[in-house]
């Protein structure tokens, strides 16, 4: 169990981190040129990972369901939404956003045992605890505090000018 809590705690960081690579691949480039850049390097990595640790294995493909096969265009859309989202949020705030998101969507499936999933009971202490993120996010966004802004008609001194 312990390891599975420091992978997923390695992979919650990746995902922040390349989150942030796909914004500053984007201020230079357009959402789709970056999904593609993105997705392209992690085909070529994960085909060379595969190579390199399970060999010839890695095109042994048994007993895959068809809809199986629509795991990478699902990344098509998780990329092009992430990068999205950041341009419009701070990523601080568009990765909560989509971590809550993540969570409550897993807490679903997993209440109703869709896609092959386990079903897990649902309870209320489960829903509590999404509700408590969401209203984290909630106080960390609107609880920034205000700054005093200045009437329109008064315009700043220069700091030049400050004596």
């Amino acid at each position: 169990m312990l390891l599975g809590i420091v992978l997923a705690i390695i992979a919650g960081a990746l995902v922040s981190l390349q989150t942030i690579f796909n914004n500053k691949v984007n201020e230079r480039t357009g959402s789709w040129a970056t999904t593609t850049l993105v997705l392209g390097t992690g085909f070529l990595a994960s085909l060379l990972g595969s190579l390199i640790f399970e060999g010839k294995n890695t095109f042994t493909l048994q007993h895959m369901q068809l809809w199986y096969w629509f795991s990478g265009m699902i990344g098509v859309g998780v990329v092009f939404c992430l990068v999205q989202g950041m341009k419009r949020l701070a990523p601080t705030y568009a990765i909560s956003v989509v971590l809550t998101a993540q969570l409550g969507t897993a807490l679903l499936w997993d209440s109703l045992g869709w896609l092959g999933l386990e079903k897990i009971p649902f309870t209320f202490n489960k829903l509590i605890g999404v509700l408590v993120i969401i209203g984290g996010i909630l106080v960390f966004k609107l609880g920034q505090g205000r700054t005093k802004e200045q009437p329109d008609n008064i315009t700043p001194v220069p700091d030049s000018l400050k004596g």
